[in-house]
């Protein structure tokens, strides 16, 4: 099986799932605006906590330019509620627990892992346009200096 990528120009594919309080957000509630969704292994995991807090600490600048954050996981809403409350976490945490939104992004499959191929979360990072079509696709991005780096790469 190939596991399918989105490219910039592709429309982005529908995301409805709870967040950490169990309240469902949709990705078509944010129609008309920017959008940073971006995919992580693993709540409380060191790169995904430096990942998440890298994501909160520049939040502001992130809204300044106009752009909301996502963040999407296999975890539980519980897990997110604490993982969110620990970090001081301030944009949606969603739950994906069955993975079908993962895989609709393209953001869960093969992957290497320590040498080994295995099938898994693959840290992703999009920027969806106000009309809903992905703006920036990263795959197997990194969790240290990935935020500053797509700062950078927005040129915000």
């Amino acid at each position: 099986m190939t596991d399918s990528r989105l490219s910039p120009g592709d429309p982005a594919p529908a995301l409805s799932l709870p967040d950490a309080d169990g309240t469902t957000v949709s990705l078509a509630d944010y129609r008309g605006k920017r959008v940073v969704v971006y995919f992580y292994p693993a709540a409380g995991t060191p790169g995904c906590t430096k990942q998440a807090c890298d994501f909160r600490d520049s939040l502001a600048q992130l809204n300044d330019a106009g752009l909301e954050v996502l963040g999407v996981s296999p975890d539980k809403p519980a897990k997110l509620a604490t993982f969110r409350d620990e970090e001081g976490l301030t944009f949606p945490l969603l739950s994906d627990p069955d993975k079908a939104t993962l895989e609709a992004w393209g953001a869960f499959g093969e992957k290497t892992m320590y040498g080994k191929t295995v099938r898994g979360v693959i840290r992703s990072t999009f920027v969806i346009d106000p009309g809903g079509a992905v703006e920036v696709a990263q795959y197997n991005v990194r969790a240290t200096g990935h935020v500053a780096k797509l700062i950078r790469d927005l040129k915000l």
